[in-house]
């Protein structure tokens, strides 16, 4: 295997030195020695020259600089970075999931889109996630998370495949390389992938091979181990051989569907698990699909995003287009007004995503009308400057009829429950020759369905949940054979007179694009630093009669939203950890002096890392 960084050979001498015993599974390693040549340092800024990145990982984020170093482009580094977090961010993302890759190419000046989102088997049928015995959905969690019926065919395989093929420098071989070294020699738990861990116990004892790799002797990992998954970098060194075939067509394909069908139960586990119906003939006709971004312009910015089967393109940008109406920046000074209509904004985009979006291959998605700033500014005829609307809206747009006058008719409302989980990653890319990657990729639920496929060392995902879990023939996003389900991952590239200005992403389920929303109103209106408007407090309005806030952000602005705007406001949390916080955005502006200023998070998800090929002062 070629040499990267020259860590390899320093990192393999480090380990033959570390101490181990019987009792220690091959994937953990006391972390005596060899931890100085892992990866461990966050630093959520860099600034410089040739390339740069930001993901929530460092590990990744090296990777992703090796390939920029060793003359690969953009798109090779965010595969290699993509691979990377399947190593060591197992339960956000990997190739048991799927994701959207959005691309800038420098020469054409052209943005791109591969749609990798996962597809629900051909044999699943109206009602999968009503429980026979009872007659009623399967509780969401953790029965019908931790279910063969909740995974969908992956599609981040066949996402990586198809972006080299298109764009990339590199083979898939190639570009494996880093994360593979990875898996082989291992990486440092953090505080983040313990308590992962631990909040995923009771699920990830469920089965035999996700309790054998993250739950060994039926123990959690202990911070500052060493944490290895030899499988995995053999699954890796399989397609890096043979190609993504050997994922969809072969011994491989059959073992995941083996493992969807029958899941690999514990014998003393009470979870139900119920079996899922995917075959090897679903994944060998997976395709990922090349198609249109979405497109915008709200102040000067040419806005691109993801196009359905994602929502995140259509409601980002309705959004802006709400806004763009009124004059924010004016009251950048008055930061409540500011975000007040950003809340109200993303309410009214929020309902309009309920009503229409799904799968366009399924539904018939009013893409253009969505993102049409005549519609955009008829919505805004809804938004109260001085009052928040009662939630949740009764009413949808009716993309039918709009000239962009007030009083809007508005058209009949689908009702929408928020499926979405959390767990998901994101990273920004950009390369030399000024080429940039915004790629989202996920296997949904933190640690998916909880089920690894046997001795292949990766998660499957559990995608399938963001169908509605009650079928309706009304609903957009109902389930069918084949169908894609309704996503928030909101991959986003500005340009401005052309050349990039701002990419940027998160992971957070449905408050992804509240999250891509509100950082680019603190950047754009309210006059940020990227960084700041990253790191400032968040919340989330997707439509709900509260607005969900992270606790920051209700000291902060709660006081004023709801006594000047009648906001009610509620701490952010999960049902699956403690966590409180929205979203853990990854972004890359370009400078006007030729440098590149990548920012991760400082604190959310223990902080992220960006870095630069030649940094700067």
């Amino acid at each position: 295997m070629p040499h990267y960084g020259g860590r390899l050979a320093a990192v393999t001498a480090a380990l033959a030195m570390s101490v181990t015993t019987g009792a220690i599974s091959p994937a953990f390693a006391t972390n005596q020695h060899g931890a100085d040549e892992r990866h461990t340092d966050k630093n959520p800024t860099a600034t410089g020259y040739g390339g740069a990145v930001s993901t929530v990982d460092p590990e990744a984020s090296a990777a992703a600089i090796d390939v920029l170093r060793h003359g690969g482009n953009a798109v090779d580094a965010a595969v290699a970075a993509a691979a990377t977090l399947g190593v060591t961010e197992p339960y956000s993302a990997g190739i048991g999931g799927g994701g959207y890759f959005v691309y800038y190419d420098a020469k054409s000046g052209k943005v791109s889109t591969i749609d990798g989102r996962e597809t629900a088997p051909a044999g699943i049928t109206h009602d999968a996630f009503i429980d026979p015995a009872t007659g009623k959905p399967y509780p969401f969690t953790p029965e019908l998370v931790t279910s063969g019926v909740s995974v969908g065919v992956p599609g981040t395989p066949a996402t990586w495949e198809r972006a080299l093929e298109r764009w990339g420098k590199f083979s898939l071989k190639k570009a494996l390389e880093p994360a593979i070294e990875v898996a082989d020699r291992g990486f440092v738990v953090d505080e983040t992938f313990r308590s992962q861990t631990a909040d995923n116990q009771k699920r990830f004892e469920a089965f035999t091979s996700t309790k054998d790799l993250y739950l060994h002797n039926g123990k959690l990992p202990e911070v500052g181990s060493v944490f290895k998954n030899p499988d995995l970098a053999d699954t890796y060194r399989l397609l890096a051989d043979k190609g993504m075939d050997a994922f969809y067509d072969g011994a491989l394909a059959k073992e995941i569907a083996k493992t969807v069908q029958n899941p690999p139960k514990s014998p003393d586990t009470k979870l139900p698990v119920s079996k899922g119906s995917m075959t090897e003939e679903d994944l060998e006709h997976y395709k990922a699909l090349d198609q249109d971004p979405t497109h915008v312009n709200y102040r000067g910015y040419d806005v691109y995003g993801m196009a359905p089967s994602s929502s995140g393109g259509t409601t980002v940008g309705e959004s802006l287009n709400i806004l763009d109406v009124f004059n924010l920046p004016s009251l950048k000074a008055d930061q409540p007004a500011v975000l007040h209509h950003y809340l109200e904004a993303s309410a009214l985009a929020f309902a309009d995503r309920a009503k229409y979006v799904g799968d366009p291959a399924f539904v018939k998605v009013p893409t253009e009308a969505l993102t049409d700033p005549i519609f955009g500014k008829e919505r805004a005829c809804e938004l109260d400057p001085m009052h928040a609307a009662i939630k949740p809206l009764k009413t949808a747009g009716d993309v039918t009829s709009y000239d962009g006058t007030c009083p809007v008719k508005p058209a009949a409302l689908a009702d929408e429950k928020d499926t979405e989980n959390i767990s998901t990653t994101n990273m920004t890319v950009s390369d030399k020759w000024g080429n940039v990657v915004e790629y989202t990729l996920t296997i949904e639920q933190t640690g998916g369905s909880g089920m690894v496929v046997p001795g292949r060392g990766f998660l499957l995902n559990n995608e399938l949940t963001d169908f509605s879990t009650v079928y309706d023939p009304a609903d957009p996003n109902r389930i069918e054979p084949v169908k894609r389900p309704r996503s928030s991952m909101s991959p986003t590239i500005l340009l401005e007179d052309g050349k990039p200005f701002l990419a940027l992403g998160s992971p957070g389920g449905s408050t992804i694009i509240t999250t891509v929303l509100q950082t680019l109103v603190n950047r754009i209106d309210l006059g940020m630093s990227i960084p700041d408007a990253i790191a400032a407090p968040r919340a989330s309005q997707r439509n709900t009669k509260a607005v969900t806030a992270e606790p920051a952000f209700i000291d902060k602005y709660g006081a004023a939203l709801t006594s000047r705007f009648a906001h009610t406001l509620t701490p952010s949390g999960d049902s699956f950890s403690s966590a409180s916080e929205i979203g853990a955005a990854t972004a890359i502006e370009f400078l006007g002096d030729g440098r590149t200023l990548a920012a991760a998070e400082p604190v959310r998800r223990g902080g992220g890392s960006a870095m630069v090929v030649k940094p700067s002062k």
